[in-house]
């Protein structure tokens, strides 16, 4: 559902963002953002189809939490460049909500940035959650050139491309809710 912030904008919160084959940029070519927060002040989101050479069960040693058997393959997210030493969990409500710093982004999609959340992971396990370090963000009116410059295509999320498709299948499925393939986009762009 798409929410109006004025006359002009509107709210993308909960919509995939794609990358447009000619982006070129080391940190967003090739990329598939979900926006957690957009509002005239600016956007964030993050970066959910480039996973880092570092496992669920490595952070949480690295913190010196408890690991289990869920966590052996779970891969950790670049959820893009600013503050990439802070963590930030996606996922459906569970396992005993609240936690202790949880952002309500849709009835079905929470972001949450308190350890709790991995405690409960690494006890239980999800399937439905991403776990990424990092994140990306614009400042106010920066998303709403980029996307007039035709750097990114935007649409509605869906969680289940998120938490349930391979990473590398997730930004063609997001472009595919479109009606387009990314395969028949050019690279180079122009304006007629």
């Amino acid at each position: 559902m798409q929410r109006t912030m004025n006359k002009k904008q509107t709210c993308l919160r909960d919509h995939f963002l794609i990358s447009m084959p000619h982006l070129q940029d080391d940190g967003f070519a090739k990329t598939i953002i979900y926006l957690c927060d957009h509002s005239e002040y600016g956007a964030m989101g993050l970066v959910i189809n480039q996973p880092l050479a570092l496992t669920l069960s490595e952070m949480l040693t690295h913190l010196e939490m408890k690991t289990g058997k869920y966590q052996q393959a779970t891969s950790v997210y670049a959820g893009g460049p600013v503050q990439s030493d802070r963590g930030f969990v996606l996922h459906r409500p569970y396992l005993g909500d609240p936690w202790l710093s949880t952002y309500k982004i849709s009835d079905e999609i929470q972001l949450t940035t308190s350890l709790d959340i991995l405690e409960a992971i690494s006890s239980h396990g999800s399937a439905e959650a991403l776990i990424a370090i990092g994140y990306a963000g614009w400042g106010a009116g920066q998303l709403e050139e980029e996307i007039s410059n035709n750097v990114w295509l935007s649409c509605p999320a869906n969680s289940d491309i998120m938490f349930n498709m391979p990473a590398g299948e997730r930004m063609q499925a997001a472009a595919a809710l479109l009606g387009v393939n990314l395969n028949l986009l050019t690279a180079h762009s122009g304006r007629a």
